[in-house]
């Protein structure tokens, strides 16, 4: 493992204020908020310690951002899980207790110097006692104390990771009775089936998971974390540990734990590594137990801006033309995990102002935005879309939500809110824009009542988008500009396109999404063709004549533009 040497003469004595500098930064980067640091002192001031320590311990900031903004404080190297290398260095030798005390570890070494991954540079006596031991001057990079200690054990150990050691601990619950509730629920309740289960939910928020997905299967337990889009399994816990796994977040969730014939509901509110989590729990039952689903909402990383949604500056100046009409209804269509209610709730923060009462009415209410009000529907006790939309319209709104089109009557009361004078924004299920036209039809919606009340359809998905620090370009061939039709998208010669590097930040070069878009306007051309029952692809057809660039096209563009690839829009869209 190579790396710039670092003077040790820079953190070789505890750096004054080097904690303050450290909350500072992650203040400044939204990473810790200013009320839980005037938390975290106040405890300080009786806890003597770093504060940062401190900080990482109640759960306030995580490990990996203290790391990451230490590394960059100091000027040293950030190493991460997949930097490490495959077998220790022959011919450095530390003690394996020492080196999990002390969270560091050697991974390289040279005639002079060692190279010597620390979780606290400020610990002057350990990095000092390894120079010592090993001969050399250390130069120094930063890696986080977990990660530090499974490779001490991979290394060192019996190869055990963190989540091994815990499972080693558990009771096994292969032969007990699964119907003993009592027993169950004290399983569940043991400390490490709760640090187990903590284990799996910090592991998906590192991994900027979106889901987690945990399934029993007749020999194993699966998990999978769904980052970007993609499901990648992970580890897991062994199959005799199912039922103490499966029964600890139903806990968590406040489901009913006696009850696995049925599909189950529930939410958990929780702080992990600094972050307010909502977590969206579902159970269903399968041939070997049931299976648990975990939505990960993380309210303060949601990004309400268009342009970071990936709408081009076209397409946005027609979207907030039709978004600026004082009544009609604009639908987002999309299969589930497009990002249709993620664009609704932006479009709602663009119009929210003191002038409009917006009400909306969702299943569930995914993020809480100020002065909007936001209603749940609850259909255990009849309160479903209907419903609730029926006593909205008496609230007097100017803008309503609807989570979703899901049947004729809740259309229908859509409709004639737009008809009296309402702005109507709601999310249907179907493949592109003009499908939204012919699927309201199939509802069984008048054609004379949608040609007077649609004014846009936005029809969505979303492409994993390319780390910009390690993308690298590369000049198309002829026969991919041919096939994918590039010349009608740019000019320029050679064509450049990007592929995915692996990098520091993510193993796959990709990191976050972004939408590819395209919006349908409703015009009189259009209004005549819904009206003579045109199909959806001569819908298509038209809108593309009057100037709507597809999904592929618009993606094709964010391949140019080096966002993302041509093989994420191929799948996503699934043309040729």
């Amino acid at each position: 493992m190579t790396a710039e040497p670092s003077m040790l003469a820079e953190v070789e004595e505890p750096t004054a204020g080097l904690d303050q500098q450290i909350c500072a930064k992650l203040v400044e980067t939204s990473r810790l908020r200013e009320a839980d640091m005037a938390r975290a002192e106040r405890l300080h001031e009786e806890q003597p310690g770093s504060l940062v320590a401190l900080m990482t311990r109640l759960g306030l900031v995580s490990e990996r951002d203290v790391a990451e903004t230490t590394a960059e404080l100091l000027g040293l190297k950030m190493v991460t899980a997949k930097d490490y290398p495959e077998t220790p260095p022959t011919d450095i030798e530390l003690p394996s207790r020492f080196m999990k005390q002390a969270h560091l570890i050697p991974v390289g070494a040279d005639e002079k110097h060692v190279d010597l991954v620390v979780s606290n540079p400020q610990d002057d006596f350990s990095i000092r006692a390894a120079e010592m031991a090993c001969g050399r001057k250390a130069r120094l990079h930063i890696g986080l104390a977990s990660e530090i200690d499974d490779v001490v054990e991979r290394f060192y150990g019996a190869g055990r990771s963190a989540m091994g050691e815990i499972v080693d601990n558990i009771v096994d619950a292969e032969s007990s009775n699964e119907d003993d509730v009592e027993h169950l629920r004290d399983l569940a309740s043991e400390a490490p089936v709760i640090r187990l289960v903590n284990l799996i939910m910090q592991r998906a928020v590192e991994a900027r998971a979106s889901d987690i997905h945990i399934e029993p299967f007749e020999s194993r337990l699966k998990v999978r974390y769904r980052i970007d889009g993609v499901l990648q399994e992970v580890e897991a816990p062994p199959a005799r540990s199912t039922a103490a796994v499966i029964s600890r977040v139903k806990i968590m969730a406040k489901l009913n734990i006696a009850e696995r014939r049925l599909p189950q509901d529930g939410r958990i509110m929780l702080r992990v590594q600094g972050k307010e989590l909502d977590l969206r729990v579902s159970t269903v039952p399968t041939s070997y137990g049931e299976s648990v689903v975990m939505r990960i909402l993380d309210r303060q990383s949601i990004v309400l801006d268009f342009n970071k949604l990936g709408f081009t500056d076209a397409l946005l100046d027609r979207f907030l033309e039709v978004l600026a009409l004082p009544h009609g209804i604009i639908l987002v269509t999309g299969p589930t995990g497009s990002g249709k209610t993620t664009t609704l709730y932006t479009a709602l923060q663009r119009i929210n102002t003191p002038e409009r009462k917006i009400i909306t009415v969702e299943d569930p209410v995914e993020y809480q935005i100020e002065g909007i009000n936001q209603i749940q529907v609850k259909p255990s006790i009849g309160l479903d879309f209907s419903g609730a939309l029926r006593a909205i319209v008496r609230q007097d709104p100017d803008v309503i939500m609807i989570g979703e089109m899901r049947d004729l009557e809740t259309a229908k009361i859509a409709i004639q809110s737009a008809l009296t004078g309402h702005l109507v924004l709601s999310t249907i299920h179907t493949n592109d824009a003009a499908g939204g036209i012919t699927r309201m039809l199939d509802m069984g919606v008048e054609d004379y009542l949608l040609t007077s009340t649609v004014s846009g359809i936005l029809a969505q998905r979303l492409v994993r988008t390319l780390d910009p620090q390690s993308r690298e370009a590369y000049v198309a061939l002829p026969e991919m500009i041919e096939e994918c039709g590039l010349r009608n998208l740019t000019d320029a010669d050679p064509v450049t396109l990007y592929r995915p590097q692996p990098s520091e930040r993510t193993s796959t070069g990709y990191v976050g999404r972004a939408s590819i878009l395209e919006f349908l306007v409703m015009n009189d051309t259009i209004r005549r063709m819904v009206m003579q029952h045109a199909t959806a692809g001569e819908i298509h057809d038209q809108a593309r004549a009057d100037g709507m660039l597809t999904m592929y096209e618009d993606g094709l563009q964010k391949c140019l533009a080096g966002v993302t690839t041509v093989e994420e829009v191929l799948r996503v869209t699934q043309e040729s």
